[in-house]
């Protein structure tokens, strides 16, 4: 006798996203698993006295959300300190910050996060001047949404000044502005680095933003952070909502190697993922490694956060080791040189190697992506500011219309995954952009797009044989979605009714 379902979606337009797209009526969900999808009336056959059966009239299932890239404490860090991803100028900023500061305790840091001048009138990074009319007495940072780069006050130049990197700290006739870029940015991720009490407290606040999202799954950049012991800590008490992916830094090689663990080693809720590095910088910072100068800076074609030397050292022996390798690269040069350190491998296209970010891809790079296997790991939230007028049209000039090539790449037939670095997070967001290029021969139909923030994060996850699809024997990784993506105005507007992890119900709002 068949066991009964313990929950049964029916009455619902069920995605499976396989190639081509099928659809359902219900699915069935028992132990974490799907046992069945078909027609409503062979899945209602699988629920007994204790199955919860949903009514999902006419709703849309799909697999649930896979975000390639992220970082879930500082999605944390924006909902418990200032979010100033809202600011609307630098005026809104600084408001937002004193907010902050009248809410944190005395001589605590008031940390602000997710400013993206570029959107502003007065297109400039917050400085010290700036962040002095909050504070003179406590120290005050605004970090970029980029990450690479954060605006301080005095007082944090006078406690830290001295520890940044020379070449990181911006000044104008000979003075610090206040400005930080790239490593002397490290300084205040140490400096603020959460203990585990806190880290507790962002993980839980971001996993709630998250599973409002539809997201099921994330593969999260961890800094050097107590994130790793909550997310293993949450998981054996049954509280973590989502699966998660754990791509460790660089710096965490050698005590991953020593330890034994490897790539693909966790439980199925925590997983070791890829080994993170760096090449170059930022758009924004305008050090991003280019082939050719900045178009408002002649001058300047970017810089080099991980020389080529390194990364081709760290790529040799973490491969050799049997890791999946990750590495940041946007401008073109720098994504050739991640490219060549792969092709030295002995088979990159088995390992998932994997490129985040690729926002300025020659043609030569993508068939290149294609020819290796690697993973190109992309964030369709960037598309913002591809629009004439915005960031890229700043710094490239005419450049802007080969940034964020998707069509290119997926005609190529490389594996592409979606993420959203957080900025912000949130992935039928992201599906809008996709499907709305600002350089419309690169949108993808809607379908593409689902796949890429499904199956795509999956593939590059080793984890396509359970996750990014619905199916008898899949894990019960689900989203249900109030309007359907195909027929939807605005496919970012789209709200989610439920999210199950699992098996387990994470979310919902089906009123």
């Amino acid at each position: 006798m068949t066991a009964a379902a313990d929950l049964v979606l029916t009455n619902a337009e069920v995605h499976t996203l396989e190639s081509p797209d099928e659809t359902h009526e219900a699915v069935a969900i028992r132990d974490g698993e799907i046992v069945r999808a078909g027609r409503a009336f062979d899945v209602e056959l699988l629920a007994g006295v204790e199955t919860r059966v949903v009514d999902c009239d006419g709703r849309v299932v799909l697999p649930g959300f896979i975000d390639a890239h992220t970082h879930l404490p500082n999605v944390g860090r924006s909902l418990v300190h200032a979010d100033l991803s809202v600011a609307e100028s630098v005026d809104d900023a600084v408001s937002l910050l004193e907010e902050r500061a009248s809410a944190v305790h005395n001589g605590e840091w008031v940390l602000g996060f997710g400013y993206d001048e570029s959107t502003w009138d007065e297109s400039r990074y917050l400085t010290r001047a700036d962040l002095d009319a909050v504070s003179e007495t406590v120290p005050v940072v605004a970090f970029r949404e980029d990450l690479h780069t954060a605006g301080v006050n005095s007082v944090v130049l006078d406690r830290f000044g001295d520890e940044m990197d020379p070449e990181g700290v911006q000044t104008e006739s000979g003075d610090p502005t206040g400005v930080v870029v790239e490593e002397a940015v490290d300084v205040l991720w140490e400096a603020t680095e959460p203990d585990r009490e806190e880290m507790t407290e962002l993980v839980r606040a971001a996993q709630e933003y998250a599973t409002a999202r539809g997201v099921t799954g994330v593969h999260d950049m961890v800094r050097g952070s107590r994130a790793p012991e909550v997310y293993r800590d949450l998981a054996a008490a049954g509280e973590l909502d989502l699966r998660v992916r754990i791509n460790y830094w660089s710096d965490h090689f050698d005590a991953l190697h020593e330890t034994g663990l490897r790539t693909n080693h966790g439980d199925g809720l925590v997983t070791v993922g890829a080994i993170k590095t760096f090449t170059d910088g930022s758009f924004g910072g305008r050090t991003a490694k280019l082939s050719e100068p900045y178009a408002d800076a002649p001058d300047e074609t970017g810089q080099w956060v991980v020389s080529p030397d390194e990364l081709a050292e760290l790529v040799a022996e973490a491969d050799d080791a049997d890791y999946q390798l990750t590495a940041h690269a946007i401008g073109d040069e720098a994504i050739e040189t991640v490219l060549d350190a792969y092709e030295s491998t002995a088979d990159p296209a088995s390992a998932r190697h994997r490129v985040e970010h690729v926002e300025l891809a020659s043609d030569d790079a993508i068939e290149r992506f294609a020819e290796l296997g690697v993973v190109a790991s992309v964030q369709p939230n960037f598309l913002r500011w591809a629009d004439e007028g915005g960031l890229y049209d700043a710094r490239l000039g005419g450049r802007r219309r080969q940034t964020n090539r998707y069509r290119d790449l997926l005609d190529a037939g490389v594996n592409l995954a979606f993420g959203s670095d957080c900025m912000p997070l949130g992935p039928l967001l992201g599906i809008d952009h996709a499907t709305d290029h600002p350089n419309s021969d690169q949108s993808l139909t809607v379908t593409e797009a689902l796949r890429a923030y499904t199956s795509g994060g999956a593939y590059a996850g080793f984890d396509e044989d359970r996750l990014g699809g619905i199916e008898q024997g899949a894990t019960a990784d689900v989203v249900v979605l109030h309007e359907s993506p195909w027929e939807a105005e605005s496919i970012r507007d789209i709200d989610v009714a439920m999210t199950v992890v699992d098996g387990r119900v994470v979310f919902e709002a089906l009123d």
